[in-house]
């Protein structure tokens, strides 16, 4: 199933940094952001994982929640949150599953290269568990976490 907006985003049960099940359904009635990354503390990720930090309390502010997800183990997880002091959830998703379920892995190109791999791409899943944006595939991920801000402020707005 494609990630579509206005449908119903796929729900997934992954572990938190505690080896804690979550679920998308646990945050139904709030915003949802759902961010998939490749890597634990490799720059790219950490500017993304450090630009939502840092808008962590607007962010809030807007009854949302972030999500990051990638197949790093939760260990991994766990060392990347406390070195930047991450305020959301982590989830490892190892079989990568969750990411194909919503388009997050699969074909890229990697210095001229085709190969699989993680796809750096962001969801926001509405109070209604329906997609309200997909951000395909993420070109700026310093850039990015201030887009999603501005998306939800925007809708806020609206």
């Amino acid at each position: 199933m494609a990630i579509e907006e206005g449908r119903a985003a796929p729900v997934f049960v992954l572990e938190n940094t505690q080896g804690a099940k979550v679920s998308l359904k646990d945050f139904r009635g709030k915003n949802v952001i759902v961010y998939f990354y490749p890597k634990d503390d490799t720059p790219g990720c950490t500017k993304e994982a450090c630009g939502f930090r840092d808008l962590w309390g607007e962010i809030q502010a807007l009854d949302t929640v972030v999500l990051g997800i990638s197949p790093d183990k939760m260990a991994s997880h766990q060392k990347f949150a406390a070195k930047y002091e991450l305020p959301f959830t982590l989830l490892s998703d190892p079989d990568k599953q969750v990411m194909k379920d919503y388009g997050a892995y699969g074909e890229k190109n990697m210095y001229g290269k085709k190969t699989m791999g993680v796809i750096r791409s962001t969801v926001w899943v509405g109070p209604d568990g329906k997609v309200k944006k997909h951000w395909k595939r993420v070109a700026k991920a310093a850039d990015h976490p201030a887009k999603v801000l501005e998306a939800l402020q925007s809708a806020r707005r609206a």
